[in-house]
């Protein structure tokens, strides 16, 4: 998988998201099977508001593979 395709793709709305999400790409996504990375892939698919109500713990993606990644991200920075 392209890593700089995926850098690219965690640009987001706002820096916070960017940050979150290119900070998994950055700490984690090396190490991740290739399911994860595949998973990390299809989530950078979703819309900003959904991603943000998901990291913030507002509401919870319907895929466990997601979940996951969301639920290390919230670790990750204590949220």
């Amino acid at each position: 998988m392209d890593k700089g395709r995926l850098r690219w793709r965690t640009r987001r709305g706002t820096r916070e998201l960017d940050a979150l999400l290119g900070g998994w790409l950055d700490e984690c996504f090396a190490t991740a099977d290739e399911a994860q990375q595949e998973a990390f892939d299809e989530l950078l698919d979703v819309q900003d508001p959904e991603l943000w109500d998901w990291v913030m713990g507002h509401a919870h993606p319907g895929r466990a593979d997601w979940q996951a990644i969301i639920d290390d991200i919230r670790a990750r920075h204590r949220l």
